[in-house]
């Protein structure tokens, strides 16, 4: 039978409460132990060790691992003081209880590799020495990326899957709880730096914001002198605080957040910290309702088995167990040589201690022991499988082993461990590995269960990596549903997030979207603007349908001006009638009866232009409205100014033979109307040929409404038009102020001229309340306008006429208009 060793180091925590043994004798009789040299006073490093003999007598038992060898061991404890990290490690090489330098006493060379765990830096410290020998090392801790540096750990192996893909799992939780302000606690470190790169990488590409940053400082001077990191969680308004990394010093963290902190946060924490505390508390646990990470791994049935029959009977010298024996059932305990004399209750076993002090179930680092010693187990198989010839068997059947060969054993190993899982020692082939979500629930008494609420997949489909049974999670004290985690409040529908200057972009102000603009999502960052054919409702969450209007003639104000136009359509042409009817009376005569018709023609046609104005536009309208508007007012002026000219011209003829007669005998007047209206169609010929009106939309004016209305096309063209119609006005106006003064019977010169002032006052007027109006009232404001200018000719000119024919005809006699002109006026035809 050949032997083989293997030996486990971990650390000592000195920074949290711990178990001691009173009996100075205990604890050097320890020290002189043959194969384990147990200095182990945390239940969760203890638990490495079980796991680790487990797996050692697993092994052995095993007919197909190396077969006629049998694995030994020793365990160190290796304390977290830096000056002492090194000592257990030369006690181990030199073999003897003194540390000698690059000197071995031991007679045999059998020791195969050294485990070390659950600190990294620890481990660091020992492989760099161990680098030097070449001597294998495999860290069972969790994955750190520094100790895969061949340069400075080229004979280190790590057991433990990577956590490559847990920042991403931790922002996703975040995401799924809607927590976008979140604290961190670090470790001040290189693994500290890296893991803070990527979790914030994450929470940037995911809007998840950093409340505060607490890094952790990994010595003890600086731990209690320079620790900031519990002010920052008393302070902070988040509610959810990652503590990531895997130092004694964050554990001291954990330990003060359990036994002093009582505002009451969640705890998002990966699973190699022990939250089963040594102590009984109350149901109020700081750290009830945490969230824990933790990689999947197989259970083992056989381990529940082997727990429940470890007892100091069959290991009398794990003197730890002795102690848990004496301390638990009372048994009955000998100091000096740390061992139970009797008086122990029948059949107990570690299963029956509570279980804040004792988990049945294997944790991910006793798994990650187990895996270890496993790894070195197939390595040393396949060594002595292939190079048994290179060893010599020494006569006591132990088998010396050149450590630095079995190297290249292990940093290619690959096997499947007992559970049928795969285990890859080289870190460029390790896979991202499933995640379990743990919920930590604390009862009475200090009991407490960590219950499996959901899972992390990193290589599942996008949208389903994680997932969550909400209604099995326990949430801290103080919560009374789903705590809420945020800088501020959402922005609900119809407001946006304004950056708040200074903050981080999860701290903002709630703006109500602009006008036209919605948002129909909670916490959108921009409004976005609706259509043109819709518009905002009243909360701007939502884009209605606009409803398309112009002005009808079932409008009020359609109905009104249709009405006002028809009626003084009516009323002109009853005017008309009149004219016609009397025409052989001398008020009738006396004006140019043929402009006066022409006129009175005219202002029909202008009273029923505004109905060109109503209704759905089209290309044909929009044309049609602005051509009659401008030519039939063009002769309505024309015609007036015909008018105007010929009373001047015909009270100014005294002398007979001067041009003024010609004119008035050769009927020049009425060639103004003509030459007006000429001019006129040459500006509205090139105005439609450029640019003419056309069918358009407005979906500003009116809210809730698009209304279509006719586009001038060139407002350069609409204002000459308009323009040359005041030129005309102005000159009609100018001609009959100029009469104003000459004989007033049947002179119309007087009313000619208010009727102008009415027409120029009214497009004046027009032209601002154009420009400042919107909508449908464009289109009324215009048809108003047309109907009062026309209305102020009619009115002005023929009103008075009418009023004499139909109400004073004695007035309407020849001889009645002699002898008033006589009586009011003397010519002297002698002069």
């Amino acid at each position: 039978m050949m032997f083989s060793w293997i030996f486990l180091f971990w650390f000592l925590q000195n920074i949290v409460p711990f178990y001691n043994f009173n009996d100075s004798q205990c604890y050097s009789n320890r020290r002189k132990s043959c194969h384990i040299v147990m200095e182990i006073i945390r239940n969760i490093a203890y638990q490495y060790s079980v796991s680790f003999i487990f797996a050692i007598e697993e092994i052995n038992r095993n007919t197909h691992i190396l077969p006629n060898t049998s694995l030994g061991f020793d365990i160190y404890n290796v304390n977290s003081n830096r000056w002492d990290t090194l000592e257990a490690p030369f006690l181990c090489l030199t073999g003897m209880g003194i540390m000698i330098p690059n000197y071995t006493c031991r007679r045999q060379n059998n020791i195969a590799a050294l485990l070390t765990g659950a600190s990294w830096p620890t481990s660091a410290h020992i492989g760099r020495l161990l680098n030097i020998y070449n001597f294998p090392q495999v860290y069972f801790g969790p994955y750190v990326t520094i100790l895969s540096d061949r340069h400075q750990f080229s004979s280190l192996y790590q057991t433990a899957p990577k956590d490559t893909s847990l920042p991403h799992g931790i922002v996703l939780l975040m995401l799924h709880f809607n927590w976008t302000w979140v604290g961190l606690v670090l470790m001040d470190d290189n693994n500290g730096a890296e893991i803070l790169s990527d979790l914030r990488g994450e929470m940037d590409r995911n809007h998840v914001c950093t409340a505060f940053v607490g890094m952790i400082p990994g010595n003890v001077a600086s731990f209690f002198n320079k620790n900031k990191a519990i002010p920052q969680i008393m302070k902070t308004t988040a509610n959810v605080v990652v503590i990531y990394g895997d130092n004694e010093y964050l554990s001291g963290i954990i330990f003060c957040i359990g036994y002093f902190l009582m505002n009451w946060k969640v705890w998002v924490m990966k699973s190699q910290w022990d939250l089963n505390f040594t102590a009984d508390v109350f149901l109020l646990d700081s750290l009830h309702g945490s969230l824990i990470f933790t990689h999947q791994h197989a259970e083992f049935s056989d381990f529940r088995k082997f727990i429940q029959t470890y007892n100091p009977s069959k290991y009398p010298d794990d003197y730890y167990l002795a102690y848990l024996w004496k301390q638990h059932f009372n048994c009955s305990f000998s100091g000096p040589d740390c061992k139970i004399l009797g008086n122990c209750p029948p059949n107990v076993s570690l299963d029956m201690l509570p279980r804040n002090y004792w988990e049945m179930d294997m944790s991910e680092e006793s798994y990650n022991v187990f895996n270890s010693v496993y790894a070195v187990a197939h390595s040393l198989h396949e060594m002595t499988s292939k190079q048994v010839q290179n060893y010599p068997q020494e006569e006591n059947g132990e088998m010396n082993i050149n450590r630095w060969e079995l190297n290249h054993f292990l940093k290619n190993m690959n096997f499947k461990n007992p559970a049928g899982n795969t285990v890859d020692l080289d870190p460029q082939r390790k896979l991202d590995t499933d995640y379990d979500i743990l919920n930590h629930w604390n009862f009475p008494l200090g009991l407490r269960q960590k219950m499996k609420i959901g899972t992390f997949s990193p290589n599942a489909p996008e949208g389903q990596e994680i997932f969550l049974s909400d209604h099995m999670i326990q949430w801290p004290t103080g919560f009374a549903e789903l705590p809420r985690s945020v800088c501020s409040e959402s922005c609900f529908p119809g407001f946006r997030k304004s950056a708040q200057e200074g903050r981080p972009p999860c701290c903002y102000h709630c703006t109500q979207c602009p006008h036209n603009e919605i948002s129909n999502e909670t916490d959108m960052d921009h409004c976005v603007r609706c259509p043109e054919s819709h518009y905002a409702n009243t909360e701007q969450n939502h884009c209605l349908q606009k409803t398309v209007t112009f002005l009808a003639y079932e409008d009020p104000l359609g109905m009104a001006l249709t009405s006002l136009a028809l009626s003084f359509s009516a009323l002109t042409a009853g005017v008309l009638g009149v004219f016609v009817k009397y025409h052989h009376t001398p008020i009738v005569k006396a004006n140019n009866q043929a402009l006066t018709y022409t006129l009175l023609i005219t202002l029909t046609f202008c009273f029923l232009c505004p109905l060109v104005y109503i209704g759905h536009p089209n290309t044909a309208t929009c044309i049609l409205q602005q051509s009659t508007f401008a030519v039939l007012f063009t002769v309505a002026l024309s015609t007036v100014l015909a008018k105007s000219v010929t009373v001047v011209l015909a009270f100014r003829i005294t002398v007979p033979g001067r041009l003024i007669r010609w004119i008035m005998i050769s009927r020049a007047p009425n060639f103004i109307i003509p030459i007006c209206t000429l001019i006129q169609l040459v500006l509205c010929g090139i105005w439609l040929s450029t640019s003419p009106p056309f069918v358009d939309s407005d979906a500003y004016s009116n809210h809730g409404h698009i209304i279509i209305i006719c586009n001038k096309g060139s407002t350069i063209a609409f204002h000459s038009v308009l323009g040359y119609l005041c030129s005309m006005a102005l000159g009609s106006y100018t001609m009959a102020y100029l009469s104003r003064n000459l004989p007033n019977t049947f002179n119309e010169a007087k009313f000619m001229s208010f009727s102008m002032l009415i027409f120029l006052s009214v497009w004046v007027t027009f032209l601002p309340v154009y420009h400042s109006t919107k909508g449908k009232l464009v289109v009324a404001m215009e048809v108003f306008s047309i109907l009062v200018s026309s209305a102020g000719l009619l009115g002005c000119i023929f009103v008075p006429k009418c009023y004499i024919i139909l109400f004073r005809p004695h007035r309407n006699m020849l001889h009645q208009v002699r002898n008033k002109a006589h009586s009011r006026v003397k010519v002297d035809y002698t002069v």
